[in-house]
């Protein structure tokens, strides 16, 4: 079993190695552009926030991180966008479906915010082709089970696409994070299909149980494992025994461009993962590839 690549030059030759075509990666940023220099403003501010840098490795114009992708191998990615204040969701999910109309790589997706007329452009987004949403309730700021938002979380849950939903407490505990808080939205949809954001660090072993109890309920691997992340939220002990028993529900997610090391890093800790005889190669296939493909319909 490979240890995973080095640097991003040997991610190529690694999948390849894996018997696959491209990878596909259902945790990316991309943003209109006063809205990411904001993001990248407050990353610069990290220590501030965090208290530790988080220099952003890619950051370069949006066509040469699109090259970059392509470059990496990254057969589709889900180009996620996220508000922070009510009025920009609706504008937003416009921009994002847009881009994706441009970039064949990219799969149509769309955000909301608890807000009047929430339920009806989320509507008006999967009737436009969105097949991944986006829900980040740390920087929204929001309770997911505001019923501002049950349309949302019907109309979705009913079409059977997923949404990310960043709701753990990492890297900042938030007024309305943590798995507990959603579980009370997936009591009353308990048929939507949620991924996990960052496996909804530093809750993992919580997020497990969650996935006991609601079988469409998955994992994303963003940051998950890496030395940065390590350091703030560390793997418990059991964690390769853990995802032995939701392998099919785990998908590649890495937070392009926002990170503050290689892309290859993260793909370097899915593979050691994987030298865990439990999952091996069939589980980086399934991670890198089938789960997040199926789940995005590519």
């Amino acid at each position: 079993m490979s240890a995973g690549p080095a640097a991003d030059a040997d991610v190529p030759g690694w999948i390849a190695g894996l018997g696959l075509d491209g990878i596909v990666d259902l945790h990316v940023h991309f943003l209109p552009k006063p809205v990411l220099d904001k993001v990248w403003a407050y990353f610069d501010r990290a220590e501030q926030h965090y208290g530790t840098p988080w220099p952003i490795h890619y950051r370069t114009p949006e066509a040469e991180r699109i090259e970059t992708l392509r470059t990496l191998g990254v057969k589709a990615f889900a180009p996620l966008v996220y508000p922070h204040k009510p009025g920009m969701a609706e504008w937003l999910t416009s921009w994002v479906l847009e881009f994706a109309e441009q970039v064949p790589e990219a799969v149509p997706t769309g955000t909301f915010y608890p807000e009047p007329g929430a339920a009806s452009y989320v509507d008006s987004a999967l009737r436009a082709g969105a097949r991944c949403f986006k829900a980040h309730v740390q920087v929204g700021a929001y309770d997911p089970r505001d019923e501002l938002l049950d349309g949302v979380w019907g109309a979705l849950s009913e079409a059977g696409v997923p949404v990310v939903i960043h709701c753990g407490h990492g890297p900042l505990r938030g007024d309305f994070t943590g798995l507990e808080v959603f579980e009370e939205v997936l009591r009353r949809h308990p048929r939507l299909t949620a991924v996990l954001a960052h496996a909804a660090m530093p809750q993992f072993t919580t997020a497990f149980e969650l996935m006991a109890r609601y079988p469409r309920v998955h994992l994303d691997t963003t940051m998950v494992g890496v030395p940065f992340a390590e350091a703030m939220s560390p793997l418990p002990p059991d964690w390769t025994v853990r995802l032995a028993e939701v392998a099919d529900r785990v998908v590649l997610g890495t937070d392009f461009p926002n990170i503050p090391y290689s892309y290859a890093t993260q793909l370097k800790a899915i593979a050691g993962w994987a030298a865990d005889d439990r999952l091996g190669e069939p589980f980086l296939r399934a991670v890198l590839h089938d789960t997040p493909a199926k789940l995005l319909s590519v």
